[in-house]
């Protein structure tokens, strides 16, 4: 709270401040006795002019004046118009006193910015029950000042605590960005690319590869449940586990180095660590698939994940799998391994199930279907595929955002250069 605006709440124990403007020093002395006596600290001033001046210069100030209506130079409705075209920080109670009973009178006095009334001759127990009712109003005035300047500095303490947050979840984005190897990679006459576009500034899908030997390669394609910084965390933990970088760090290799677990064997252990060291309500689905780039043989393992895709040379898309239970949700589940045979020009999509989900306007998903359609017109490198993918889904979604993270990985098979060459 700026010292500005700590002065539109009241000082501790400081009384409401009147001003009495009448040109009768009578009166004046009649309403200062009646105010005093109401344990209100009162000025006076003879004219508009001194009491606009007052009213300017005053501190604390002033909240309450009664003014008479008929005054040489300045009457009673334009001094208080006056006073309300003034750049006030606080409200002022404002109650003109006449002998007219017009309504017509009234009329304009309230057009002037005037509160209440008091008729003269005044009516002493009237003007007591007048001034009691300003003061109600002005006191609930001012908790209410002090409830908005609370509020006010709770929203500057959240304000600033979002901004801190927004800072760290940038740079979580950058740092789950770093979990994904190269978004393209060649192995013998195959090639691959890979897709990550998070819905929020993180998210949950985690896309990636690496080399099990010198034909063979690696792809997987996980999407943990919910969204936000604890499903970020997760795929941060499962892109260590199967990381690029080192075989010894990598769970899909075996100890002793002898070669990899096979993929249901993968996701049994993968399991088990979901069950034993994350004790949380977070699971996963993902597929794990093995591609001998020589052969085109294909060893996957399916857990709860979109059903893997082919797209044939001719065009034809097959789906696989047969679903299997989600990673991380119960103890001692099986998970089976299938096989599948790329021939060249073939080409494996993984992808999360954002893409099926995909909804446009009309709230119609894409789903699997319309996904299948759209792999059958799409060839070519893997990049560009792709790339065609994703624009087919953002003209699908329209100027709809999209609700769930998309990622994507293509692999498309083709002969070494030496096999050719034998051949």
């Amino acid at each position: 709270m700026t010292e500005k605006d700590d002065r539109l709440l009241p000082r501790a124990g400081e009384c409401l401040r009147a001003l009495v403007v009448d040109d009768s020093a009578s009166q004046r002395h009649l309403l200062v006795s009646l105010l005093e006596a109401m344990d209100i600290e009162v000025l006076t001033a003879s004219n508009a002019a001194e009491g606009l001046f007052l009213c300017m210069t005053e501190d604390p100030p002033i909240r309450l004046i009664l003014s008479d209506w008929q005054m040489p130079e300045m009457d009673g409705p334009e001094f208080c118009r006056t006073l309300r075209e003034l750049a006030q920080q606080t409200y002022t109670y404002f109650v003109l006193m006449t002998s007219e009973t017009d309504r017509a009178f009234k009329t304009s006095g309230l057009e002037a910015g005037a509160d209440d009334f008091v008729t003269r001759p005044i009516d002493i127990a009237e003007l007591r029950a007048r001034i009691n009712t300003a003061r109600r109003l002005l006191e609930m005035q001012e908790k209410l000042l002090q409830r908005n300047q609370e509020v006010r500095a709770t929203l500057d303490e959240l304000r600033t605590m979002h901004e801190a947050v927004n800072r760290d979840l940038a740079e979580a984005r950058k740092l789950q960005r770093a979990f994904l190897p190269a978004p393209t990679y060649r192995m013998g006459g195959s090639e691959l690319s890979l897709r990550l576009v998070t819905s929020g500034q993180i998210g949950g899908d985690l896309v990636g590869y690496f080399p099990i030997s010198d034909t063979r390669i690696a792809l997987y394609s996980i999407d943990v449940s919910g969204h936000g910084i604890a499903s970020a965390l997760l795929t941060g933990r499962l892109a260590g586990l199967f990381t690029y970088a080192s075989r010894r760090g990598n769970i899909a290799f075996r100890s002793d180095g002898t070669g990899a677990h096979s993929p249901e064997v993968v996701m049994r252990r993968l399991n088990e660590i979901m069950l034993r060291e994350l004790v949380s309500d977070i699971y996963f689905t993902g597929v794990l698939a093995y591609v001998d780039t020589e052969t085109g043989e294909v060893e996957f393992c399916q857990a709860g994940h979109p059903h893997p895709l082919i797209r044939r040379a001719d065009g034809r898309v097959d789906r696989l799998g047969e679903g299997g239970p989600p990673v991380g949700l119960l103890p001692e589940v099986s998970f089976d391994r299938v096989t599948a045979r790329l021939a060249p020009g073939d080409a494996l999509l993984a992808y999360s199930d954002g893409l099926t989900d995909c909804t446009d306007t009309r709230g119609d998903m894409l789903a699997e279907e319309g996904l299948m359609a759209l792999l059958a017109g799409i060839d070519g490198a893997p990049e560009a595929a792709v790339d065609g993918i994703e624009a087919a889904l953002h003209d699908h979604a329209g100027i709809n955002q999209f609700e769930d993270d998309i990622s994507m990985l293509l692999f498309r098979y083709d002969l070494p250069t030496r096999v050719e060459a034998a051949a």
